[in-house]
């Protein structure tokens, strides 16, 4: 078999076990991009690049038109527990 047949294998057996009840789930709480970014204080504009999105792709997040998805949230809470690490980390010149 082909390694993206082994591959979708091991993740319909992942999704079986997971309706089981079975195995390690990886669960992200709701986070609101709108409220981290009024915890931190900072425009729309400020954040957008913070989480390395356009402006436009943002201000969708903020008005649900676009999900925020799993690894986005963890970054939207250590931006909200950590933000200058972050900006360190992120915005270097």
């Amino acid at each position: 078999m082909s390694t993206f047949g082994d591959d979708l294998v091991q993740s319909l057996r992942e999704a079986l076990a997971h309706a089981k009840g079975e195995g390690p789930a990886i669960v992200h709480p709701d986070v609101s991009p709108r409220e981290v970014r009024k915890a931190i204080n900072l425009t729309q504009a400020q954040m957008a690049p913070l989480v390395g999105m356009s402006l436009s792709g943002y201000r969708k997040w903020e008005q649900g038109a676009r999900r925020v998805s799993g690894p986005a949230a963890a970054l939207l809470q250590v931006i909200r527990e950590e933000p200058d690490a972050v900006r360190r980390a992120l915005l270097r010149a």
